[in-house]
C-alpha cells in the first residue's frame, strides 16, 4: 500500500494550495508548518481510486458533497436574506453543480495535481468528472483542516456571488423548467412533456441520457445530461433560449 508522501509531493500540494489564495490567516499558517495530518487529507483528495485503492478522493468527495451544500446554503443566506426557500434551493442547485465543481476544478488548475492510474490518464471521457470529483474532495479536506465551514466560504463566496449576480439576471439558467412552465401557462399550453432515453450506461456520461421537449405534441428542444434531471434542465434551457432569439418568450 503507497502511503508514503514524499517531499516533491508536499511541496507539490503547498505551492497548489498556496496559489487558491484563501484568505485566512490560520490557513497560511497550517499550510505553512507543513502539518502532517493536513498534507496527508490533500494528497488524498488529489488521489483516484486508479493510482490507490485504499487512499484516494471518494470518501473526502463524499464528505465533500455535504459541506459544499452548507457553504452554499451560508453564502445565500448571507447575500439574499429575502429569497423564498424555493428560490434558494434552485440557486442552491446550480452553485453547486457537477458542472460548476468542474468549472471550478479547472480554473484552480487542479488537474495539474491530481494523481491519476495509467488507466485514468488515458481516458478523456472521464477527465471533467475527475476533475469536478476531484474539486468537491479538496473541498472536503479544507473542512477538515479546522472541522470549520469558515475557510471554505472565504475561498468560494465571491466566486459565488460573480456567478449568482450572473443567474439572477438571467433566471432561465437556473431554473430553466419552472421558466418554460410559467411560459406554457402564459400561453394557455398544457404543460410540456418531457420524453427521456438513456442513450448510455456509463456513469458520468455527460450524454448519458437524452431528453426532447414536446409542446402542444411538437418537438421544440433536445439536450443531453449526466442523469434525467440535468438532461431535462438542459433541453429546457436550450428551449427559453431558443424563444428568446426568435421572440417569443
Amino acid at each position: 500500500m503507497k502511503n508514503i508522501i514524499n517531499e516533491k509531493r508536499i511541496n507539490q500540494i503547498i505551492a497548489f494550495l498556496n496559489s487558491l489564495k484563501i484568505q485566512s490567516k490560520r490557513f497560511s499558517e497550517i499550510i505553512k508548518k507543513e502539518n502532517a495530518l493536513v498534507i496527508k487529507d490533500f494528497n488524498q483528495a488529489l488521489t483516484h481510486s486508479s493510482d490507490n485503492k485504499i487512499i484516494n478522493y471518494e470518501k473526502l468527495e463524499f464528505f465533500g458533497d455535504a459541506v459544499l451544500r452548507l457553504a452554499a446554503s451560508n453564502f445565500i443566506e448571507k447575500k439574499y436574506p429575502q429569497m423564498s426557500v424555493g428560490e434558494r434551493s434552485e440557486l442552491r442547485a446550480q452553485i453547486v453543480s457537477d458542472e460548476w465543481l468542474t468549472k471550478l476544478g479547472k480554473k484552480i488548475n487542479i488537474e495539474k495535481v491530481i494523481i491519476k492510474g495509467p488507466k485514468a490518464l488515458g481516458d478523456e471521457n472521464s477527465k471533467n468528472t475527475i476533475i469536478g470529483e476531484a474539486t468537491e474532495a479538496l473541498i472536503g479536506a479544507l473542512y477538515k483542516c479546522f472541522n470549520s465551514i469558515q475557510e471554505v466560504n472565504l475561498w468560494l463566496d465571491d466566486i459565488w456571488e460573480e456567478e449568482a449576480e450572473i443567474l439572477l439576471k438571467a433566471p432561465y439558467k437556473f431554473k430553466a423548467k419552472s421558466v418554460l412552465q410559467e411560459w406554457c401557462q402564459s400561453k394557455g399550453f398544457d404543460l410540456p412533456v418531457y420524453k427521456i432515453i438513456e442513450v448510455s450506461k456509463k456513469n458520468g456520461d455527460p450524454k448519458r441520457f437524452s431528453c426532447d421537449i414536446l409542446i402542444k405534441g411538437l418537438k421544440e428542444s433536445s439536450a443531453f445530461g449526466r442523469s434525467h434531471k440535468q438532461a431535462e434542465k438542459n433541453a429546457a434551457k436550450v428551449l427559453i433560449e431558443k424563444f428568446i432569439t426568435t421572440g417569443k418568450y
